[in-house]
């Protein structure tokens, strides 16, 4: 059941925020800047308003999420630091004596409460309002690209993760006290998952039996995460359960395997829309997405900047339409490459390779024909036919008993004289200034919050944790640029 929002309780120890959490505390200041009621509102209809027991605040539940992503803890650490930081429970809105939830409580919340619901563009939605009407936005360009996160079940397997855990609790502990070497269980060399999960369990337990070095904040954080890992092996006994992932590629030689963010970004830095798929998608497509999430949400663009990827046929099609400029090179392949099935075979331009609609990449590339003769140059891919013999996806697509697959594109010798005259101009050479922006922004998302993996299964986790990491960055640039 869920009753009114809960605000700060009357309690004679409210007084302390004032002396403890300063004015210029980050988390005084998110408070300050939004309403978080918005929440309340979006998830009314998930909960029962006359019958159960009482449920925790959403909004109070969101702000734990929030918490968690700002400072990337475990669940278990942000709910723990909320009880005797007194910043974040003057943030969560509780009395400075109130006890804290169960940490359980927030993945029941993230299953329960935020399923189904559009997140993402929800919150990209909300802080770029707050931009808008603060008069932080001033550009009407935006910035495109993608970021690829990997799937928590890649690229290491199981045992892989539980050891590479394990390491890092050791070395941490090592810090405190390195006769810590002399106590430690005997490692297990064998590649057995449960000769290994055995190992973590008992270093996990002498680590806990020794209350002074496990309640170190540093070890006790490392701690949490081998738990949490050991919990979610033993449910599942192997961490490659994500369907939803796909394997992409940065270059023709590396790949990984997880998800892309695509997002679009003003020249002030804040994220105006954002796209969640699989790795194998390409960039060029989402480019429309992008930009109309972006309009939605109050923004005037009359300039792309990208890179080659958004230069396609149909991307210049409909920037042209809505005089928008593209500051983005010309891809050959992509601009110039009148080719069958468009919409089917994926060109990723890290690789310089074509992507089958079943996700595999070309093996190799050859150019075929007499340069600068019409039509009669094509760009052909080649695909490993071992693979299409036994894909699921290869009727209407690969002939049985072929020897090869191919896919060609024909290269037009008119090229797009518009676009090439655009780029020697000096309006695009100044707006291509800008596009190092999105690769910071990228950046500070993997390497400051987290994104650089997925913390759950499956694409709408992905979202969500999206969603999330994007909220907060987007507050923190509106906080410093006020």
């Amino acid at each position: 059941m869920l009753v009114q929002q809960q605000k700060i309780q009357f309690s004679p120890y409210s007084s302390l925020y004032d002396l403890i959490v300063p004015k210029d505390n980050m988390l005084r200041k998110i408070n300050e800047l939004i309403d978080f009621s918005f929440i309340y509102d979006e998830l009314l209809n998930k909960y029962c308003t006359n019958n159960g027991r009482t449920a925790e605040s959403p909004v109070r539940m969101f702000k734990y999420l929030l918490l968690k992503t700002i400072y990337t803890v475990s669940d278990v650490d942000v709910v723990e630091r909320s009880r005797f930081d007194m910043s974040f429970k003057y943030f969560l809105e509780m009395a400075p004596e109130e006890d804290v939830i169960n940490s359980s409580t927030l993945t029941k919340y993230r299953k329960l409460r935020l399923k189904d619901t559009d997140l993402l563009n929800l919150l990209i939605s909300k802080t770029v309002t707050i931009a808008v009407e603060k008069g932080i936005i001033r550009s009407k360009s935006i910035i495109v690209d993608a970021t690829h996160t990997l799937s928590r079940s890649n690229p290491f397997s199981a045992i892989e993760v539980l050891r590479e855990r394990s390491k890092l609790l050791r070395k941490t502990v090592y810090l405190f006290d390195d006769q810590w070497k002399e106590r430690m269980p005997e490692k297990n060399n064998t590649n057995e998952l449960e000769m290994e999960l055995a190992y973590c369990k008992e270093l996990e337990r002498r680590l806990e039996k020794e209350q002074s070095l496990s309640s170190i904040p540093a070890v006790k954080e490392k701690l949490n995460l081998l738990k949490e890992t050991i919990e979610d092996t033993q449910e599942n006994f192997t961490l490659s359960k994500d369907t939803d992932a796909k394997m992409g590629h940065k270059s023709a030689d590396s790949s990984f395997f997880g998800y892309k963010t695509h997002l679009a970004m003003t020249e002030e830095r804040i994220i105006t829309a954002a796209v969640v798929t699989s790795g194998e998608k390409g960039d060029g497509p989402e480019l429309p997405k992008l930009l109309e999430i972006s309009q939605e949400n109050g923004i005037d663009v009359d300039t792309i900047i990208g890179d080659g990827a958004y230069t396609g046929k149909e991307n210049l099609k409909l920037t042209s339409g809505q005089n928008i400029k593209v500051v983005a090179r010309l891809n050959v392949t992509i601009a110039q490459g009148a080719r069958k099935d468009e919409d089917k075979f994926d060109y990723n331009k890290d690789a310089d390779r074509f992507i089958c609609p079943a996700g595999h990449m070309a093996i190799r590339k050859a150019r075929l024909g007499k340069k600068n003769v019409g039509t009669n140059q094509k760009q052909t891919y080649y695909f490993d036919v071992e693979k299409c013999k036994t894909c699921s996806l290869k009727e209407g697509c690969y002939k049985e008993g072929a020897m090869t697959k191919t896919y060609s594109v024909s290269i037009k010798s008119d090229l797009h004289q518009e676009q090439i005259s655009f780029q020697e101009t000096d309006y695009y050479k100044e707006k291509a200034k800008h596009r190092y922006k999105i690769e910071a922004k990228n950046s500070e998302l993997k390497n400051v919050h987290g994104y650089d993996k997925a913390i759950s299964y499956g694409i709408t986790n992905m979202q969500m944790q999206g969603a999330i990491a994007i909220f907060a960055v987007n507050l923190k640039r509106i906080l410093k640029l006020m």
